[in-house]
């Protein structure tokens, strides 16, 4: 149970309790699944010379925690960039899909991203007690430098996962951001958790180069207009500055 999923075999995977969402434990956190779909597509016809530049994962529906199967194709084929499509199903229907634009790693001199991360704090803080189910949250070392689980508005948090994604396997760089990026809007909540849904059916991340390192920051916060919309936006670090950002589409509504 040291890991997020246990293999099957033929890319069916087990879900252990570590991807348990906060909501309810019969479904996981967007988090791990979006990391499964990212190992998937960099496993699907690998190649060296390129990096994942973008990735957007469509949740078509709750994903069950219990036995999941991951698949992936080249959509687009290209020496300088490609599209991959990767889709994770459970409960006999496709519960999400990513597409990942790789590009060519060339030797371009590259620009300032600008501002770094602040320092990695040196103690973890107490997770949410009454009203959350564990899983997921006990997975992931939390970090905050602003903010809190339970306190309304933006926060900056540092991360680290406790348990590789899948057994005896280091989660590469790309796991390691998408398995905490959708945890932003979480992060960043402008309003009452128990009187409001705010539920992401995607979330899109950009990326301008591959993480450092087991510590993953992110920096988030919610706009939320009227209307039923809102958007959480993420700053995503390593410990050598900025490796890209994130973006959630939400759908606010009264539970």
């Amino acid at each position: 149970m040291d890991s997020f999923y246990l293999p099957l075999g033929d890319d069916r995977w087990s879900s252990t309790v570590h991807t348990t969402g906060p909501w309810d434990a019969r479904f996981q956190h967007g988090g791990p699944p979006a990391a499964l779909l990212a190992r998937a597509v960099e496993r699907c016809a690998p190649r060296d010379d390129v990096l994942v530049a973008r990735v957007t994962v469509e949740i078509l529906g709750p994903v069950p925690v219990g036995e999941v199967e991951v698949r992936a194709r080249v959509l687009r084929p290209g020496r300088s960039v490609e599209l991959v499509e990767a889709v994770l199903a459970g409960d006999g229907r496709d519960a999400a899909r990513a597409a990942a634009w790789r590009v060519k790693r060339t030797e371009n001199p590259g620009v300032a991203a600008g501002d770094g991360p602040p320092p990695l704090p040196g103690t973890a803080v107490d997770l949410p007690a009454d009203g959350w189910v564990d899983g997921y949250l006990s997975a992931v070392e939390w970090r905050f430098t602003t903010g809190h689980f339970a306190q309304p508005g933006p926060a900056t948090v540092w991360t680290r996962l406790k348990h590789p994604l899948v057994p005896d396997e280091e989660p590469s760089p790309l796991q390691r951001v998408l398995a905490v990026a959708d945890s932003g809007n979480g992060l960043s909540s402008e309003l009452d958790l128990t009187a409001w849904h705010f539920i992401n059916p995607e979330l899109t991340v950009h990326l301008h180069r591959e993480a450092v390192g087991e510590w993953v920051c992110v920096a988030a916060e919610t706009t939320i207009s009227p209307g039923g919309a809102g958007l959480a936006t993420t700053r995503l670090a390593d410990q050598h500055g900025p490796v890209g950002v994130g973006a959630q589409s939400l759908l606010v509504a009264r539970r």
